[in-house]
């Protein structure tokens, strides 16, 4: 037991070798890395940057022949640090766990990755360090799936008066027969919202006051789903599901936020649209913003043709 529980505490290294399989494997190991990052699900962790510690461990399949000292011919350190750099740039992520399991995928995606183990620590979260640990295995001789094709959705911005409209059942009728993915946004009621003195909980509030509307769309015809996750949008473009955006999360988990306010609710959406790779965003009964993230089409709210 004693032996154990050291080995849980080891370096990630020792437990590699503790549990190397038969045939042996090479390793390469990153100790120490530490990357200063906004992350957690705590609202104190929001708006603020902590310390992050990694120590990875990849066991890697001997190579056949000469090595030649040819940098080309070898898994690179720099694979690890570009694994963790690029997860870290993708979205802001509450769990480590998340972090760990993603930077494990990336790393497993190199032809002579066969293991790896990934331990990441909050180090500022208390006098000690704080973390997860996670062994992720490819199957031998598997090639990684190819990635699957990238859907272009069609971007939707409905106005308030567009909302209301009669004629928002026609246009909805007509985008779905387009056949694309349907993600429609819209901006907060004309209602003023509630006004908090702090600059991040009115941004909250603010995001918060164009979910509500969502629902109000979504009340209006029963195909529309709001929705706040990437992963829901992906399954929903998928499935042939018809999206309203609730914004909060995704533009508060973002690493390279909108600039445009909630209030500029056209802008913010350009800014979800252009995530998307969209071609372009239809805008329905609104004024088009200035440098918006995509191309912009209007049509007026008494327009029955889309």
């Amino acid at each position: 037991m004693t032996s154990e529980i050291r080995l849980a505490f080891a370096h990630p290294s020792e437990r590699s070798e503790a549990t190397a399989p038969d045939a042996p494997l090479d390793r390469i190991s990153l100790r120490d890395h530490i990357v200063e990052v906004e992350i957690g699900a705590f609202q104190a962790e929001r708006g603020t940057t902590q310390r992050i510690c990694f120590n990875i461990v990849v066991e890697v399949r001997p190579l056949s022949g000469q090595i030649d000292d040819d940098v080309d011919r070898i898994l690179s350190y720099d694979r690890v640090t570009e694994a963790i750099a690029h997860e870290l740039a993708e979205e802001r992520l509450n769990l480590l766990e998340t972090l760990a399991g993603r930077i494990a995928d990336r790393i497993l995606l190199e032809p002579q990755a066969m293991r790896a183990f990934v331990r990441i620590e909050k180090l500022d979260r208390g006098p000690g360090a704080l973390g997860v640990e996670i062994v992720r295995s490819r199957v031998q001789d598997t090639a990684p799936a190819p990635a699957g094709q990238t859907l272009s959705p069609e971007l939707v911005y409905l106005s308030n008066d567009a909302i209301a409209s009669p004629n928002l059942t026609s246009w909805v009728d007509q985008l779905e027969n387009m056949g694309r993915p349907l993600i429609l946004c819209v901006g907060a009621a004309d209602a003023p919202a509630p006004k908090a003195q702090h600059k991040l909980a009115q941004r909250r509030i603010d995001l918060l006051a164009i979910e509500q509307n969502a629902w109000v769309l979504a009340a209006r015809d029963a195909r529309c789903v709001v929705v706040s996750t990437r992963t829901e949008l992906d399954w929903a473009m998928k499935n042939g599901q018809i999206s309203v955006w609730a914004p909060s999360k995704i533009v508060l988990d973002a690493v390279d936020g909108p600039s445009a306010h909630p209030s500029d609710a056209v802008a913010l959406a350009a800014w979800f649209a252009a995530t998307f790779h969209a071609g372009e965003m239809l805008v329905i009964g609104s004024d088009l913003p200035t440098a918006p993230d995509v191309p912009l089409r209007a049509i007026p709210v008494d327009q029955k043709t889309i």
